[in-house]
């Protein structure tokens, strides 16, 4: 049966390194959920607190309302999925899955049930039988899975488990592992430094910088609504304009910038005349017009010119330059005709797609 996951004020260091510093946070029984954040922020360090491969120096791990602190790991009913597959090459798929029921003491037939049963959920069940050193990348993700799920854990623990996986299959184990959420509704958390993943799986996610919660939210919430400057630029690309504020009102803000003046309707921070800030601006937010006339019926325009064009088929990637200022924009389905490096060109800009971020 699923459960709850509550983290209170836990901190875990190593020497004097602070790996998780004060981390409080929710995870919601049947809840799949993210934690999202660059290398050596301390995300794989939480995550084997829940596992229970680390105690706490302090705070307190619940279970739903059970503190399980001193729970070994063996007795949290949690099933974990690593990296690097963790397999035993001298056992067969079948071997490998029926591990841990067979620690937990079951009968023959109801193990034979078990794993047949897993092997379904990962489609795999004409490999029962082979040796798991015969099998590709992805079928050992697919057996790695299965263990951990055969047990029924309560809560299962993903380790950045498509990290090794090429971009096709990387995009498949994702719907499956997303398939397998909705069917058995067991309470996931994931850990992951790659924004894909969390965007496209999670129903809530968390941002970790330096062993810190920075924010918590949904995958829109979190892309749309960014708490700073670091979570805009982590979660998704975005472009950085720094400015000053001249006015505010009612939700709206005018900001002075390098670029000319900007008009914001997007909020959601303290800002007063002459706070600095940086307006996060998404590629995909910067419409790329040829004229000025198809430019001055947006709420912002900015003069650019294109240093570079990236042909990706369904999208065409443009470099850009405004008063020495970098920026990235996106172009969707683009036909045959093309912009081209030299070009200048109008940028027209929503008052809703600039997010004014403290400096």
């Amino acid at each position: 049966m699923a459960v709850s996951v509550q983290l209170t004020h836990v901190t875990k260091a190593f020497d004097t390194t602070i790996a998780v510093n004060d981390v409080s946070l929710n995870i919601e029984r049947g809840e799949f959920f993210f934690l999202l954040g660059p290398s050596g922020c301390g995300k794989s360090t939480f995550l084997r607190i829940v596992a229970g491969f680390y105690k706490p120096d302090t705070g307190e791990l619940r279970f739903d309302d059970t503190v399980v602190n001193n729970v070994p790991p063996h007795q949290r009913n949690t099933g974990m999925v690593f990296q690097n597959y963790a397999l035993w090459p001298h056992m067969s798929v079948a071997e490998n899955i029926e591990y841990g029921l067979t620690l937990r003491k079951l009968g023959k037939s109801e193990r034979d049930e078990k794993i047949t049963r897993a092997l379904e959920m990962v489609q795999m069940v004409d490999y029962h039988d082979r040796a798991v050193n015969t099998l590709s990348g992805g079928q050992q993700q697919r057996i790695a899975l299965a263990r951990a799920l055969v047990i029924e854990p309560s809560v299962l623990l993903l380790d950045e488990p498509i990290s090794n996986l090429d971009a096709a299959l990387r995009q498949q184990m994702r719907d499956e592992i997303k398939q397998i959420h909705d069917r058995t509704n067991i309470t996931m958390f994931y850990v992951t430094h790659d924004q894909v993943d969390a965007l496209s799986m999670a129903d809530r996610m968390a941002i970790m910088q330096d062993g810190v919660v920075i924010q918590v939210g949904t995958p829109r919430e979190v892309y749309q609504f960014p708490k700073n400057a670091f979570v805009a630029s982590f979660v998704g690309e975005t472009n950085f304009i720094a400015g000053k504020v001249q006015h505010t009102s009612n939700g709206s803000a005018t900001i002075e910038t390098p670029v000319g003046t900007l008009h914001s309707e997007t909020i959601y921070h303290a800002l007063s005349e002459g706070t600095p800030v940086q307006c996060s601006i998404r590629p995909e937010a910067l419409i790329v017009n040829n004229n000025q006339n198809d430019a001055n019926h947006a709420e912002n325009t900015i003069t650019a010119k294109i240093t570079a064009v990236n042909y990706l088929g369904r999208i065409e990637e443009y470099q850009l330059v405004a008063a020495d200022v970098p920026l990235k924009a996106v172009h969707y389905n683009p036909g045959i005709e093309t912009k081209k490096p030299g070009d200048t060109v109008q940028l027209a800009i929503a008052a809703e797609a600039i997010i004014p971020l403290p400096d």
